[in-house]
């Protein structure tokens, strides 16, 4: 086997270039792995709208039907919807997608049955190492599975609206961003029946993003959305990642709303519907979510960044909520998996739920100056962390931990800088209770980090 999958195999997933770093063949072996893996007799494959996406989904199905696995083939979905159809069926699962990355890359997200995740240390690097062990395609199953289609997306949005009480609402103009990716396939469906005026922008299925980048954290790819809510005089607008599994919000004047804010709303509906529940944050969200969480009856509690820690947490805490600061948001009623669209239809009730504007409603949970995340290139992360390490740790006041990275609190202010696996960056994030103090601190780091000496 040609290809290096050192450069594919990722901690979360799979993910590279078609067909330079990956192809139809390698999506072949990945399938037969997987049931192997899995120990799966029967799994379930979905797609997003990139180009290449229904040749390597349907690689893979071939592949894992091979080896004595069922296969229902559920087409173009969102990949929350995938993790419904894993939870739903109580099937080990496939999604196909590069999620906000350029049109020339793709990859596979998989999960256990019920949505629980494959990752490095959960069934991944087993995977890619019988998947390096194969030269060809591996003996077939003395009785190979089928491969049948279903569509899901009536029953996925059914379970939605039955997790959040929409039907009340007050009506609401909402602008739409699908950025051509799967909020444009999904989005219809859930809001269908809604007391929504909808407007519809970049809802055409096109993996090659011709009007911007599929990612809405980037400040630059909400700026279509931003003026359109303003020129409609909208209530709020929503923008989704490419594979719809994230949701970035804007109030009525067309300002970001932070997701650390956004957490702690649906965190504070999710506490009173499970009174006494914990609440999962990422330690980059805002000093606003625990408050609001201890200030609503709940537990919080604080893990490392990424979605696989949260999943963790969530599960062995029975946790009913969990956000992060990149606007994933993880629901026990959803198999502890994240769906953009769920916390989509929280804000939609909240602020339907009352009248005034969303930059009101929000108000309560946005209560500190934040710096958003701001990425420096090192030459050397471990000396920079330690330099910024060393001018910290002497203050009186300040404590210092290494969860993820280094976070550095003090009474009025906290920071957190962490090195990126993948690049030479560190992320920094800071937060304070006035933006003077907040850009102070932040300054101070920054030009230790970019330091030249």
């Amino acid at each position: 086997m040609a290809a290096d999958l050192s450069q594919i195999v990722k901690a979360y997933d799979v993910r590279g270039v078609v067909p330079d770093q990956w192809d139809e063949p390698l999506a072949e072996l990945f399938g037969a792995a997987f049931v192997h893996v899995t120990g799966a007799d029967a799994i379930v494959v979905g797609h997003d709208m990139r180009p290449s996406s229904p040749g390597l989904s349907g690689a893979f199905a071939r592949g894992a039907a091979a080896q004595g696995a069922d296969v229902t083939m559920i087409g173009l979905c969102s990949t929350d919807q995938l993790y419904f159809a894993s939870g739903s069926f109580g099937l080990p699962g496939a999604m196909f997608t590069a999620s906000h990355n350029p049109a020339q890359y793709n990859g596979i997200k998989m999960c256990r049955a019920g949505a629980a995740p494959v990752g490095q240390d959960s069934g991944l690097s087993e995977i890619r190492t019988l998947v390096e062990s194969w030269a060809s395609a591996p003996e077939p199953a003395a009785t190979p599975g089928t491969i049948t289609e279903r569509d899901t997306l009536r029953d996925y949005a059914a379970h939605l609206k039955s997790l959040v009480d929409v039907a009340s609402i007050r009506p609401l103009k909402v602008v739409v961003d699908a950025g051509n990716g799967m909020g444009g396939h999904t989005v219809p469906t859930v809001f269908e029946g809604l007391a929504l005026d909808l407007v519809p922008m970049f809802f055409e299925l096109d993996g090659t993003f011709p009007n911007h980048e599929a990612n809405p954290l980037d400040p630059k790819n909400i700026v279509d959305l931003q003026a359109r809510v303003r020129a409609e005089g909208a209530d709020l607008g929503l923008a989704f990642d490419g594979d719809a599994d994230r949701c970035f919000v804007v109030d009525e004047r067309g300002e970001p709303v932070s997701p650390s804010a956004i957490t702690a709303l649906v965190a504070a509906r999710e506490l009173a519907k499970h009174p006494g529940g914990t609440i999962i944050h990422n330690l980059i969200t805002s000093w606003s979510v625990p408050e609001v969480v201890r200030e609503s009856g709940g537990v919080p509690v604080r893990t490392r960044v990424g979605h696989s820690f949260i999943k963790e947490e969530m599960a062995r805490t029975g946790a009913v909520f969990g956000g992060e600061h990149s606007a994933h948001y993880y629901f026990r009623d959803f198999w502890n998996a994240d769906t953009g669209m769920l916390a989509a239809l929280h804000v939609l009730a909240a602020l339907g739920g009352q009248e005034g504007p969303l930059s009101e409603l929000v108000a309560s949970y946005d209560r500190y100056a934040a710096s958003g995340e701001i990425n420096s290139t090192v030459d050397d992360q471990t000396a920079r962390m330690a330099a910024v390490r060393a001018a910290f740790e002497t203050r009186d006041g300040v404590s210092i931990d290494t969860l993820d990275g280094l976070t550095v609190t003090a009474p009025t202010w906290w920071f957190n800088l962490r090195p990126s696996n993948t690049e030479p960056l560190l992320r920094l994030n800071a937060e304070a209770q006035d933006e003077t103090t907040m850009t102070a601190i932040r300054d101070e780091v920054l030009s230790l980090v970019r330091a030249t000496d």
